[in-house]
């Protein structure tokens, strides 16, 4: 397999994953298909506590954990290349606070595509575009009511990606991870004293300030380095 949809449940925001999840996949012809005998849904225990906002949202409780593995030895198959997921970033972060290394990866985000294909969809969460999408949603309630769940939001990943194919017809996966790097690098600076201005306006002074700055997300670095040869 070199590529799996994919998705984790954390004990707290940007945490560690306490449920894993993953089915792999192919793009065949331009026809995504799921390779469901070879599901992956496995439970982890952690050195952490479970915070009652994340309980709350998925209700994996601290009993469900007990005699679990550790999530420190779970790793990917060494064949996977592309990881598709809704916000899949997150969870390739959660990956890494396996210990497992993740930069090798190339994420393919189904929110992403998702804004770039419905532009004028009214929320971005998977739950609102299933039900968006959905021919049958009294069908559809009955599976979301189990939303945030690792292995139902990975059957809702696919659901999701098939009906963006459908549209995009992209011909391999390289190509959608291609779209996803393209659908994340910002446009307009997102903070700062020329917020909200396009990036392409901004002072190259400031640019290269920036870009000399830590911790600046890869994506608009993508935004400012290109910025930066626009200017030169």
């Amino acid at each position: 397999m070199n590529a799996i949809i994919f998705d984790t449940e954390t004990n707290r925001l940007h945490g560690l994953p306490i449920q894993i999840s993953y089915v792999p996949c192919s793009n065949e012809h331009g026809v995504i298909n799921t390779q469901n005998e070879a599901f992956f849904n496995q439970f982890f225990s952690i050195d952490e506590p479970i915070c009652y906002g994340s309980m709350a949202i998925h209700h994996i409780v601290e009993s469900d954990l007990v005699n679990k593995p550790s999530y420190k030895t779970f790793r990917l198959p060494e064949s996977v290349e592309y990881v598709i997921g809704h916000n899949v970033e997150y969870d390739i972060e959660a990956l890494r606070r396996c210990g497992m290394p993740v930069d090798h990866l190339k994420p393919i985000c189904t929110m992403a595509l998702s804004k770039k294909v419905f532009p004028d969809a009214q929320s971005y969460k998977l739950g609102a575009l299933i039900y968006m999408l959905s021919a049958h949603q009294t069908t559809t309630r009955k599976l979301l009511k189990n939303a945030h769940d690792a292995l139902v939001d990975v059957q809702l990943t696919a659901d999701l990606l098939k009906a963006l194919q459908q549209r995009l017809k992209a011909a391999d996966f390289e190509y959608l991870h291609q779209m996803t790097v393209q659908a994340r690098i910002p446009t307009v600076l997102p903070f700062g004293k020329y917020k909200g201005i396009p990036i392409n306006d901004v002072d190259i002074s400031y640019v290269l300030w920036l870009l000399k700055q830590d911790n600046i997300d890869k994506y608009l670095k993508i935004a400012l380095q290109n910025r930066l040869d626009q200017g030169r």
